[in-house]
């Protein structure tokens, strides 16, 4: 049977070579406990602290790569999320934030990855932007609204789930368009794929670190 049209675009192969990645990812059991408030907040605080170090990695890296005649089409400042971190840490932990979180072992060897490979080559930071934000713009927001439910949090608290004027479909399918023009060769179409499933790993192993912590 011929592969259906459109079948050997990058994004569509993306898609299609991490899906098993993505679902084990959204399918943690942190995350699941989280939403539907079995935790205490605490253990909500302690993944927003996480995302901090995370996010500061990436957004440093995107300073740096905004030169890049590839990169730089991928750098969307309306995507920069460390002034929501900071509003929500701020919130749960007060004008002391900084003093009051920790990265966990998985977060440390997660963002030394993300730091060698997204300031090192477009194909290491734009796997990294992918994998971090459109996966803040499709579960992302459905986590956060489940957050926001289950913890009563009515803006303050979960501001890193809110993309205020952003169409997150619209985003997205942009998103992929920008992935299938990419004047990559089959080798570094792989290259960026294995790092993407590299980046779900190291964002499962947080996970487990968390689960573990907190459950």
């Amino acid at each position: 049977m011929a592969d259906p049209p459109g079948a050997h675009r990058l994004s569509a192969r993306l898609r299609r070579e991490t899906h098993a990645a993505h679902d084990a990812a959204q399918g943690s059991g942190f995350l699941d406990a989280l939403a539907t408030g079995l935790l205490p907040w605490e253990a909500y605080a302690d993944l927003t602290a996480q995302h901090w170090f995370l996010y500061e990695a990436l957004e440093l890296a995107a300073r740096t790569m905004i030169d890049d005649p590839l990169a730089r089409a991928f750098v969307f400042p309306e995507l920069t999320r460390l002034p929501s971190l900071e509003a929500d840490l701020r919130f749960m932990h007060g004008p002391r934030w900084p003093d009051r979180i920790a990265a966990l072992p998985a977060t440390t060897t997660y963002c030394t990855r993300l730091r060698y490979a997204a300031n090192s080559h477009p194909i290491g930071f734009i796997a990294h932007h992918y994998t971090r934000y459109l996966g803040d713009l499709s579960g992302g927001q459905y986590l956060g609204r489940a957050i926001a439910r289950s913890y009563g949090l009515n803006g303050e608290g979960h501001r890193f789930f809110v993309f205020d004027g952003i169409d997150a479909e619209s985003l997205k399918s942009y998103y992929r368009q920008l992935l299938d023009t990419l004047p990559w060769s089959r080798y570094e179409q792989e290259e960026f794929i294995a790092e993407v499933l590299e980046a779900y790993r190291l964002n499962i192993a947080v996970l487990d670190d968390l689960r573990q912590r907190w459950t």
